[in-house]
């Protein structure tokens, strides 16, 4: 069975009480999302090193990770909302001495871009901004001067933009792809707030894509996706059976992954006569999609942001395959060499994928099984959450 249940500065904080808590059993606070299953990752390996660490989710979401608290679901009012968020800020001042905030998000609400809408929508619109643009990132300073330790971990596009002219033009070209409204110049501004915000007040800053580095600080550490302990996952690799491969794609967003792109791409193929069994996995609950997962024999991820994410570890974990698309331009910049030299991906773009996928489906399944073995050592090494904790754990004692 696959088990998916533990799967100097002028103006810079200064370590504070963290520093001195460490003498202690530390208690860290990860919150307001379980993005990609990584903080709730980080939490279980931190409490295995001896932290008395919690990932609180604020709402929860479709993909239903298991965080080890989730505060408001479908259904509840937006008062009861707010009522909880606040408590847990207080919870935060209270009982916790580091707060790691993860997808560049901190626990009070930021006021987003006007929505089109009815007028009663467009004058509740209006009050929920008003609100937000008082409390908004105001528990940042709070937590500040009440001496905890802040850390924050961006995942992707809570820093990633694509309008304004200091935008590289990578991301003007995907912007341009994604298409209109996805990235707007509203949009952008907002995080370029919350990225100043957090530059002021966080210890550390962490990111996931190594693309992200062209909009962070230059303070900015890469750190590789802890959503996946290997101990806990079977690896049924590539079997070796008769019939058509099975390959996988699983958008959370089908615009920013290239969906439209791929199928494309298998349609492509199917016209030639290439003989493969294409499954598009999307709209289910964790659990449910890791079992998906395990029935295919590898996994076409993105191919336009230039990284791969937490799916792609999930299915090297299960000793599958992955295709991606890998930009050099900041792999090369961000990505330790060593972790750039045993990189299993199998490289494609958007022009190349469908030869990337004949190529594949033409090799003997024992090389793509070494593929995934490849792969699953890979995820062992890298992407270990009890080695995320051990780093952390100095950045959390002020040891950094």
């Amino acid at each position: 069975m696959i088990s998916i249940e533990r799967s100097g500065e002028a103006g810079r904080p200064k370590p504070t009480m963290a520093r001195v808590c460490s003498r202690v059993l530390l208690r860290i606070l990860h919150t307001p999302t379980n993005t990609g299953n990584h903080p709730q990752g980080l939490a279980r390996a931190e409490r295995e090193l001896g932290l008395e660490s919690r990932c609180v989710q604020v709402f929860s979401t479709w993909l239903d990770y298991e965080a080890d608290e989730v505060l408001a679901r479908a259904g509840d009012g937006l008062l009861l909302v707010e009522a909880r968020r606040w408590r847990l800020l207080l919870r935060a001042l209270r009982q916790f001495d580091v707060v790691h905030f993860n997808f560049g998000s901190s626990l009070l609400p930021v006021a987003v871009p006007p929505a089109a809408g009815s007028v009663a929508s467009r004058a509740f619109h209006v009050a929920s901004r008003a609100y937000a643009r008082t409390v908004g990132l105001r528990d940042l300073d709070l937590l500040h001067r009440a001496g905890k330790r802040i850390i924050v971990t961006y995942n992707g596009d809570d820093a990633r933009q694509g309008t304004g002219p200091a935008v590289p033009a990578f991301f003007r070209r995907l912007a341009a792809h994604v298409g209109p409204g996805y990235y707007t110049e509203a949009g952008d501004e907002l995080k370029r707030r919350r990225i100043a915000a957090f530059d002021r007040y966080a210890a550390q800053i962490y990111f996931l894509s190594p693309d992200l580095g062209a909009f962070l600080p230059e303070r900015a550490e890469f750190m590789t996706a802890g959503n996946v302990d290997a101990r806990y996952w079977d690896c049924p690799g590539v079997e070796n059976r008769d019939g058509p491969l099975v390959i996988a794609h699983a958008p959370s967003h089908r615009g920013i992954k290239g969906t439209g792109l791929l199928l494309d791409a298998v349609e492509r193929l199917r016209a030639e006569g290439v003989q493969l069994d294409f499954r598009l996995i999307e709209g289910l609950p964790h659990a449910q999609a890791v079992r998906e997962y395990a029935k295919a024999d590898l996994l076409v991820d993105q191919l336009l942001v230039g990284w791969y994410g937490g799916l792609s570890v999930e299915f090297m974990a299960l000793g599958k395959p992955v295709v991606c698309y890998v930009a050099d331009e900041f792999a090369d910049r961000y990505v330790p060499a060593e972790m750039l030299r045993e990189l299993p991906i199998v490289h494609a773009t958007a022009a190349n994928v469908s030869e990337v996928i004949a190529d594949l489906l033409a090799r003997p399944r024992s090389e793509l099984a070494e593929i995934g073995r490849r792969g699953r050592k890979f995820v062992e090494r890298w992407h270990d959450p009890l080695a995320h904790a051990a780093r952390l754990r100095k950045a959390y004692e002020g040891r950094d």
